[in-house]
């Protein structure tokens, strides 16, 4: 399992040194997130992607709960309807998938275009030119990581996030 860490940096050579000591520990470049105001040009620092910035994920998670539970239910209404007896259950299993699929789909639009929630606490540092550095680090590093990064006086710990699944 991983951790989330949030650092608040002043400048991009900030930046710049926290990430290469972050890779110095042995963190791989793919665990690192990196984002600014925008139009803020972060050179080689490894930029946060959709995933990192938007909702998205937490939206397909909830459209795949609510779009099961509807096609589910609605499965369930269709046989009660039809009464055909021998497909009674892959009418049901095709209209939960379908609910699924459909609620995936819609909600992955509409989190793809909300920014995450997680970071509402970071834009306006980031629109003051502040970096933001998201660290995923496995739950044994977080403890010599942060130490390592409290060791620059300028940057704000942002605090971290429960644990994450090991293949976000």
């Amino acid at each position: 399992m991983r951790k989330r860490l949030y650092f608040l940096l002043p400048d991009l050579p900030d930046a710049k040194t926290v990430v290469d000591e972050l890779l110095l520990a042995r963190i791989d470049d793919h665990h690192i997130h990196v984002m600014a105001k925008e139009g803020t040009q972060l050179g080689d620092l490894p930029e946060a992607t959709l995933f990192q910035k938007s909702d998205f994920i937490h939206s397909i998670e909830t459209g795949m709960i609510i779009g099961g539970i509807s096609g589910l239910i609605g499965g369930i209404v269709a046989i009660t309807a039809l009464q055909s007896g021998s497909m009674m259950g892959i009418i049901v299993l095709g209209c939960t998938i379908f609910g699924a699929g459909f609620g995936i789909w819609t909600s992955g639009m509409i989190g793809s275009s909300i920014k995450n929630t997680r970071l509402r606490e970071f834009e306006q540092s980031m629109e003051e030119g502040r970096i933001l550095i998201m660290v995923d680090v496995p739950v044994e590093k977080v403890i010599p990581i942060t130490e390592q990064i409290k060791k620059h006086k300028k940057i704000v710990l942002g605090g971290e996030d429960p644990a994450m699944p090991a293949f976000p």
